[in-house]
């Protein structure tokens, strides 16, 4: 069931499913609600003081997401995180990112490394006091670089497939190489800055692939969060 801390109030005027759907999906994210925790759709319409319908349309798409596995006549239970998964998120990603940065660099902005010096120092504050700050900050620098190429519909196919990524992020937050990941930032916008693709490229693709390292470790710190490999 859901943690007693969590707000349960649905806002006015926004579509309730949809309300719903993201605040289960963050739990899920950040791992409040382990694999296998039980979701009943007549216990959690009765904590928001709504309908089935809504919860069910929530559920249904977080099972498109694949983080919820909906058994007939069993119950909804949140699944484990699939290695296949994450794999292949990481992989179109630094094809996506890679393309990007190139395209930035071929044409700087002088007013976007402004900005994006700016997200860095932030990023260098959170980075030694709040993993969970400095992951916001994360998702917010590669978002305006995608946003800043013009392809923010890009980035929304990205935002879709990392999901499980985005699990194995927030489950080795202890781990999470803040430091490094903000000095491989700050190589980026400078490749950026002085007009180099290649370089711009070369150094996005080392960023993305940061995560490969710590994967074996952390799939065996925590067997039970994720499926055997190839599912």
């Amino acid at each position: 069931m859901l943690p007693e801390t969590i707000a349960t109030k649905i806002a006015p005027g926004a579509p309730v499913g949809s309300q719903l759907h993201g605040i289960l999906r963050e739990l899920i994210i950040h791992n409040e609600l382990p694999p296998g925790s039980r979701l009943s759709e007549s216990e959690l319409a009765a904590r928001f003081a709504v309908s089935r319908q809504p919860v069910r349309e929530a559920f249904i798409k977080l099972s498109e997401e694949g983080l919820l596995e909906i058994r007939p006549q069993r119950g909804t239970f949140v699944r484990r995180i699939s290695q296949a998964a994450v794999m292949d998120a990481r992989f179109v990603r630094e094809a996506i990112e890679a393309d990007i940065v190139k395209l930035l660099a071929e044409k700087p902005d002088a007013g976007l490394v402004e900005e994006l010096r700016l997200q860095l120092q932030e990023q260098r504050e959170a980075a030694t006091t709040d993993a969970d700050r400095f992951i916001t900050l994360d998702e917010l620098f590669h978002k305006t670089l995608a946003d800043a190429a013009g392809k923010a519909r890009a980035w929304a196919l990205i935002e879709g497939l990392k999901v499980q990524m985005d699990r194995v992020r927030y489950l080795s937050l202890l781990r999470f190489p803040m430091v490094k990941l903000t000095a491989q930032h700050t190589a980026i916008v400078d490749a950026i800055g002085a007009g180099d693709p290649k370089a711009a490229e070369r150094a996005v693709r080392g960023h993305l692939r940061e995560i490969l390292s710590d994967l074996p470790e952390i799939f065996e710190e925590k067997p039970e969060f994720f499926d055997p490999p190839g599912r």
